[in-house]
């Protein structure tokens, strides 16, 4: 028998988790020659694919494509109430979903060269990892395995029907009348909104003050109202007292904290289906991790700058590592962690000063470095340059106007910390300002940029241009003055 054959023999890497950062990890092994073993317990392409951000966002612009069509007076057409299959929403999600599935599946990784196990995966040892009835040996290890929906202890919730963003992409038969979504955070707000598009009745159940709570307050207010507008309920300061079947719906016991009522109110309920986007577990059950004295804690695995765990020849990458659950982190820690293999001696650091994210609501909301509520609590001393985005005459034209930027940069200089873009494609005009970050470009440089005219993107020069006129001092001023007076005379 072959000490190459599948499962022989000694392998150069061994990934555990067929998401994002294990996918990437092992093609890019193979592709430059390690022999490499991938093993996945369920789906082939992990979260993003299945239950994340390709779904969802199929999802986002169907209902997307539903409003357009309710607000046509916006662009001189009439306004129509659209006809639509809910399910068939759905149906096209699914196909357009299955378009990309290929890419991550089974069959296209064993023909790069990877060797794919599928079953659960169990540490025997620090060199030994089990799979099925096969024992795999290597000289690394990259544990890839993700997290999973985590539910939020309360009573009655497991005695209910209820979805996760994991079973309701693939599980919902039929379109709910009243949906409550427990959960304000980004997955929380992006499909209630998705839903509410869609002709369903939705509740947001928020426990903190705020939904979207690492957001400023300016930027949680302008989404708060926006999903009012449209007819979203939002229940923040709510604690979920109790869930029940009741009289074939669900009943919600809520005990609300207001800003009026130091005493707060009681709020009932009454829902027809239940979706649970309430933060997110690290799937570290069932790796016994400790056989291979892998170090972690209830948030993860833990990892030096490297994305070496305890044990230096295994490495951890993606979600279950965190701080930043995003499919383009899992990327990004898939490449530290293949060159990091590759060539040990001179080892790459993972640098997180400058990681973008997106909220696909309607605006979007896009992010990266500090916001205003990170440099307070901070203490960091910066300058604010923000501009409307109905001060750019594309979006004006387009008519979608509504929102805006806020950049952040050191005090008294163009040095940028950090920029928060509220704003229809703001995720795609974010980039400009996550180069110039990471490649420290002042803001004042991107004002001296040439920008096409008519574009979204100019809200990033006319940040820029704020930046320059706050320069124009009353000294430099009257200087300019002074010299104009002069050339003319």
């Amino acid at each position: 028998m072959s000490e190459f054959e599948k499962g022989n023999g000694k392998y150069n890497v061994v990934v555990i988790g067929g998401g994002s950062a294990g996918l990437i990890t092992a093609a890019a092994t193979s592709g430059l020659g390690g022999r490499v073993a991938l093993i996945e317990r369920h789906k082939m392409g992990g979260d993003c694919l299945n239950y994340g951000c390709v779904p969802s966002k199929a999802l986002i612009s169907s209902a997307r494509a539903v409003d357009a069509m309710r607000k046509g007076e916006k662009w001189g057409l009439p306004r129509t109430e659209p006809e639509f299959d809910f399910l068939e929403v759905f149906n096209s999600m699914r196909k357009r979903r299955a378009r990309i599935e290929p890419n991550d599946s089974k069959e296209r990784f064993e023909s790069l060269g990877v060797d794919v196990f599928l079953g659960d995966a169990a540490f025997l040892s620090p060199q030994e990892v089990q799979v099925g009835g096969m024992v795999l040996k290597a000289r690394n290890f990259v544990i890839a395995a993700g997290c999973s929906a985590a539910l939020p202890p309360i009573p009655g919730l497991t005695d209910v029907k209820h979805f996760t963003n994991e079973t309701i992409f693939d599980e919902l038969h039929e379109k709910p009348g009243n949906l409550a979504v427990i959960g304000g955070g980004p997955i929380g707000v992006e499909l209630s909104q998705t839903f509410h598009r869609l002709g369903v009745d939705v509740t947001i159940v928020e426990f903190a003050p705020q939904i979207l709570l690492r957001e400023d307050p300016d930027v949680v207010q302008f989404i708060k109202k926006q999903f009012e507008d449209e007819g979203i309920r939002i229940l923040d300061g709510a604690e979920t007292k109790r869930i029940a079947a009741q009289n074939g719906r669900i009943r919600f016991d809520i005990s609300r904290k207001t800003a009026n009522n130091g005493d707060g109110e009681n709020v009932q309920l009454d829902v027809d289906a239940v979706l649970v986007a309430a933060g997110r577990r690290p799937n570290i059950n069932g790796l016994n991790l400790e056989a291979a004295g892998v170090a972690y804690t209830n948030n993860g695995i833990t990892v030096n700058d490297y994305l070496q765990t305890s044990q230096p020849h295994i490495y951890a990458a993606g979600d279950i590592v965190g701080p930043y659950q995003f499919t383009h982190m899992a990327d990004y820690h898939a490449r530290i962690v293949v060159r990091n293999i590759l060539i040990p001696l001179v080892k790459s650091k993972v640098d997180y000063s400058a990681v973008p994210w997106c909220t696909y609501t309607d605006p979007e909301i896009a992010r990266v470095g500090l916001n205003e509520a990170d440099a307070k609590a901070r203490n960091i001393e910066y300058d604010l340059f923000d501009e409307l985005l109905a001060n750019v005459d594309r979006a004006i034209v387009e008519g979608d106007d509504s929102g805006f930027v806020k950049v952040l940069t050191d005090k008294g200089s163009d040095r940028i910390l950090g920029v928060t873009l509220v704003a229809p494609h703001a995720g795609d005009l974010l980039h400009e300002f996550v180069l110039a970050m990471q490649y420290r470009i002042g803001l004042g440089k991107i004002a001296a940029t040439i920008h096409a005219y008519p574009t979204f993107a100019e809200i990033a020069r006319k940040a820029g241009d704020k930046y320059n006129r706050s320069r124009l001092t009353p000294f430099t001023q009257k200087l300019f003055k002074w010299l104009y007076r002069r050339a003319i005379i």
